[in-house]
């Protein structure tokens, strides 16, 4: 299979075993028409990240393959002998897939975390040594933000869901600590959080001075008690 660097790759969650039946037995996912990150005729690798129903190989990609085509169909016409689900009448894309293959290495998240679609490029899949390493959300001074982060020992954490008062947000970084979240975000980028104590950085401040910066970030993670850590048995890039 010739993939190229450029090529877009979808990371989907992969939550139950009879879903993943399908995919190996009759060579195709589905995903809801409402909830699709990208257009799907745009997608050319669907990579399947395993949540806890999948034992010891949980929380990590562990294969991928490539999209062949589309449908969009009703649940009930993709899944006929589930004619009475509540979702019966509601638009999904079936996506035909190439065979299956699977990665060199897995690619794990390192604190068991939760997804939602991840929309990456082969490249940056194929470099991949945890699941943060996939994201392109914020650009390049971000990236450089969080290399500089993980190599500071802080386990940050990109487009990281962080839930107050009953409201979800998600952080362009977040390192989680002992006690609360450590968040930080492109000021002027339009991506804020609404976190009122998110540290806003300037993009120049990566460049021209990250150690001012990453002084802000200690002093924060320290009024929280620390980095939490990973869960036992979890590697470290």
């Amino acid at each position: 299979m010739i993939i190229h660097p450029d090529d877009r790759v979808l990371v989907a969650v992969m939550n139950n075993l009879e879903d993943w039946r399908r995919i190996q037995d009759e060579g195709w996912y589905r995903i809801p028409a409402k909830h699709a990150p990208e257009p799907v005729p745009h997608l050319d690798i669907i990579a399947f990240y395993y949540t806890k129903a999948f034992g010891e190989d949980k929380w990590a990609i562990h294969y991928y393959a490539r999209n062949l085509g589309h449908e969009l169909l009703t649940r009930r016409e993709l899944l006929p002998h589930e004619p009475d689900h509540p979702r019966a009448s509601e638009l999904y894309y079936k996506l035909q897939l190439g065979p299956i293959q699977q990665c060199v290495s897995p690619i794990p998240s390192l604190r068991w975390r939760r997804i939602t679609f991840i929309y990456t490029t082969w490249d940056r899949f194929q470099a991949a040594e945890e699941i943060n390493d996939l994201y392109a959300e914020g650009g390049e001074f971000v990236d450089r933000l969080y290399h500089a982060l993980r190599e500071s020992g802080f386990a940050p954490e990109r487009c990281y869901p962080i839930r107050e008062s009953g409201v979800e947000y998600i952080a362009e970084l977040a390192v989680p600590c002992r006690n609360g979240v450590v968040v930080m975000e492109t000021a002027g980028s339009g991506s804020q959080s609404g976190i009122p104590e998110a540290i806003q950085f300037h993009p120049e401040m990566v460049t021209v001075d990250p150690e001012d910066l990453l002084s802000s970030v200690r002093i924060e993670v320290a009024r929280r008690g620390g980095v939490m850590p990973r869960p036992a048995g979890t590697g470290c890039c």
